[in-house]
């Protein structure tokens, strides 16, 4: 059977519970259609970029759907009915990942992402050894 990466936004005012019912609620249309939903991943409460039906964050819910073509369309005809729903997006892909996903994998490098800590930098207005870069040669007056 073909697999897929559906991804959908529910309204930020949903409690987490509720998006987990959406979760399994769509989970039951894919095994009613012959499918099966091999992981489902809650990605969290995250800032959109723009406001879409006036909400400026969505919860973020992953579905890796592994089922018939008219399964998955029955499936994108229930989200698109619902009205917490903001928007979702369904991809055909080759294989299924089996560890968690890139959005998972993201909270596992820290808080400051893969640079690290501040110390890794430095301060602010020091520009560090900028090596030997040789004279700029002759500078002109100010263009009008």
């Amino acid at each position: 059977m073909p697999l897929y990466e559906h991804v959908f936004l529910a309204r930020q005012d949903l409690a987490t519970a509720q998006v987990d019912g959406l979760a399994d609620q769509f989970t039951k249309i894919i095994e009613a259609q012959g499918g099966k939903v091999t992981k489902t991943e809650y990605w969290g409460l995250k800032s959109i970029a723009y406001r879409i039906k006036k909400n400026r964050k969505a919860h973020y819910v992953m579905l890796n759907v592994d089922a018939p073509a008219p399964a998955v369309a029955e499936l994108e005809r229930n989200v698109s009915l619902s009205e917490d729903i903001l928007r979702f997006l369904t991809v055909r892909v080759e294989e299924l990942d089996a560890g968690p996903s890139a959005m998972m994998r993201k909270h596992d490098r820290g808080e400051r992402g893969e640079r690290g800590e501040r110390g890794d930098r430095p301060e602010r207005g020091e520009r560090g050894d900028r090596g030997d870069r040789g004279d700029r040669g002759e500078r002109r007056g100010p263009r009008h």
